[in-house]
This record gives C-alpha cells, structure tokens and sequence, in this order.
C-alpha cells in the first residue's frame, strides 16, 4: 500500500522506540525461521542438536503493525494473538529468551514447552495468547473486555486478526456483541492479503473488513500497515476514543507478509513481481529513513545480539520433566481413565 508518506511528527525518542521494535521482530523471526530449517549459521552459532521442531508461521515484513499499535498499550492493557503471533508478544513487552526457549520446546519457555509458536503466551504482560484457530482470538477479546468492564477496570484490550478471520463466523459474533455493549476494544485487521495459499481479495464478497465492522456499529479507520508512524497515529487516536468510553474501534492495517505461509513454505503460488514489490516497500527501510543510518544500524546490531543470546540460552535450557506431560491439562475425572 504504499503511496505519499508524510514524516513523523513526533519525537526523535519514538521514531527510535517504533524501530527497535521493529527491528528486535525482524531478528527474531530470521533467527526462528533458521532454526525450523536445521541452523542459525547467520547468527553466528551451532544449534543443529537445538533446532525448532516443525514449520513455524512468521510475522516478516507485518512489523510495523504490531510496534505501532502497542507502543500506545500499558502493561495492564491485554490482547491476544494469532498463529502469526511472535511479533505482537515481542511488541507487548514479553521475554525474547522466554519465546525463544519456548519454540525450542525447553522447560523455561512461557508454556514449558508444550505451547510452541502457536500458543504463545504471557499473562504478565496482558499477551492472552496466540491461536492456532483463525479468527479464535476475537471472541476471546470481547470476553476479555467484558470481564474489564464488569470488573471496573480502566485497561483496553486489542484484539489481532488477519483478514481471512473476516470470513469467519467468531468476527461478526464478536464485533456485534463489542458493539451491542460498548467494550473497550481494538479491532486490529492485519490484512497481508493471503489466506494461508489463497489470495483473501478472490473469496472476500463486499468492500472488505472496514466496511463490515462499520457495517455491525463498530467505526474505524484503514491505514498503510507498512508505515509505522501512521499505524502508530492511527492507533493512538483509536485507542483515545476507548479509553474515553466511545465503544470498540477498527484499526484496518494493509500490509505483506514477506514469507510463505509458513517458514518451510516458498510461496511459490505468489507472483514474483507481487513480493518483488512488496519487499521495497520494507516497514523497517521506510522507518531507517527517518530515524537516521548510524542509530538504526545501532539498534539492528543490539537486537541481535539480542537474538543471539536468546538462542544460547534456548540451546542451554533444560528440556520438560517427564512428569510435566501431565501438567496443565483438563482433569476429565475418573470416569474416563
């Protein structure tokens, strides 16, 4: 989506923050994506006994979206996720190591190891959960904002989704039910415009995700997911109105998943002209620009190293005990043993 871009406003501070995020994201999932394929030679180390166990679904090239929505959320404030959900557990405030040990499978991860990539969580920073079900986190955010407003409390909830999420019956179950009682939520559409291999545009009936939710009572905006100040504008302005009592709101994000559906995945049902396309329109070139070559090479070369700390201690972490396996689940009683 791109087009004529005007500058941040703002202060040199939050350009720097928005692209830390950004940048800690984009070293976070190359590393991942290395490890589901056997390696991490680019990160200077030799995990192959320590490898991600199975494919993993990435967040390349969507960063912008979940930094510049979650630079305007406290730590009280909650959301929840996707199957695409690292980045938006980084941009929270969660562990990088906690993450990392937890797609390794170690006991140290936020699940023990037992969640993976998929259900990533981390109540202490509000991260309610990532999702294997597409759309399944919407109904949980509108139960979560309910509870908020039962209990009188001041937090806000976002909610991620993707654009296929639209096509499914939990988005008009939830955004109706946010709107029938003036929840404190944010709708957060990351629309990269793939349906897993199918293009969203060729089985979407209508004009699409805003018009829906606007359709339903619930108003918004749709936004350059790519360029990160705008996201960041735009959700603080959204956020604004939650926090003031004005209801649910719409955070429509158009952006690109640079990617495959998922890090084993070569996408080769895509145009190459489409990705060619896609990958100059980097979230993170758009803000380097801003932020100035010196700082942001700073603050690429911190967040890998970062990143490479965290894979140390995710090859270091103890694997589960045994007995862990019996942790953690539902208890169906005697009956059924």
């Amino acid at each position: 989506m791109k087009g004529e871009r005007q500058g941040f406003p703002g202060s040199l501070e939050r350009v720097a923050a928005l692209y830390r995020t950004m940048a800690r994201i984009r070293a976070f999932e190359n590393a991942a994506e290395e490890a589901s394929k056997g390696g991490v030679a680019a990160f200077g180390a030799s995990l192959a006994q320590a490898m991600v166990r199975g494919p993993l679904h990435l967040s390349t090239g969507q960063e912008a979206v979940a930094a510049g929505v979650c630079i305007n959320l406290s730590k009280d404030d909650l959301l929840t996720s996707t199957h695409r959900g690292h980045g938006h557990t980084l941009a929270k405030g969660a562990s990088m190591e906690r993450m990392m040990c937890e797609l390794f499978g170690r006991a140290t991860g936020f699940n023990g190891g037992k969640g993976g990539s998929m259900h990533i969580a981390d109540f202490s920073v509000g991260m309610l959960g990532a999702n294997g079900v597409v759309a399944a986190g919407i109904p949980i955010a509108v139960g979560a904002a309910h509870a908020l407003r039962i209990q009188g409390r001041e937090s806000i909830v976002a909610c991620f989704f993707g654009d296929g999420a639209v096509n499914r019956g939990p988005f008009l179950e939830g955004l109706n039910w946010a709107a029938v009682h003036a929840l404190p939520l944010l709708f957060v559409c990351e629309d990269n415009r793939w349906s897993a291999t199918t293009a969203t545009g060729s089985m979407t009936a209508g004009a699409g995700a805003l018009a829906r939710a606007r359709a339903i009572g619930v108003p918004g905006v749709e936004v350059d997911g790519n360029d990160v100040f705008a996201v960041d504008s735009h959700s603080s302005s959204l956020i604004r109105k939650i926090r003031a009592g004005e209801g649910p709101q719409f955070l429509h994000a158009i952006t690109y998943r640079f990617k495959g559906h998922v890090s084993v995945d070569p996408a080769t049902y895509r145009d190459g002209e489409e990705v060619a396309r896609a990958l100059e329109d980097d979230p993170l070139l758009y803000a380097r620009e801003k932020l100035g070559q010196s700082d942001a090479e700073a603050i690429r070369e911190a967040a890998e190293e970062e990143v490479r700390k965290a894979l140390a201690a995710a090859a270091a972490a103890p694997w589960p005990e045994p007995a862990s396996a019996y942790t953690d689940i539902q208890d169906t009683g005697s009956r059924w043993r």
